[in-house]
């Protein structure tokens, strides 16, 4: 199977082009740069995103944003939202405040993007 995959790994954008069989990868070429080679091989192999989205707070009258400290896997996204959804903080909040700690056993931390009150 061949997948293009452009590069989000620098501001080249490279276009990727990866051979997979079995779900393995026997080549990879289009990439100028490590960071290229390695964003393709995750992509393809174990994706994973960063998420932001916003959190209700009460007492607050519009949402605060929040996001993943670091990466969670793809598969994993819709459970860490409901999750965050789920998650009821409270005031004060500080900007990079642990609002939700290990996030669906990802390893991975909710936090503020802003404080509040």
């Amino acid at each position: 199977m061949k997948k293009e995959i452009t590069c989000i790994g620098c501001p080249m954008g490279c276009q990727v082009t990866v051979i997979l069989e079995d779900g393995k990868i026997v080549e990879l070429s289009g990439y100028t740069c490590p960071r290229g080679e390695k964003y393709a091989r995750q992509e393809c192999t174990t994706p994973e995103r960063t998420i932001t989205t916003l959190m209700v707070v009460p007492g607050v009258t519009l949402p605060i944003c929040v996001k993943t400290a670091g990466t969670i896997p793809k598969a994993k996204i819709a459970e860490c939202l409901k999750a965050i959804h789920a998650t009821v903080p409270t005031l004060p909040i500080q900007e990079g405040q642990v609002l939700l700690a290990n996030v669906c056993g990802t390893g991975v931390d909710v936090v503020a993007t802003r404080s509040v009150g």
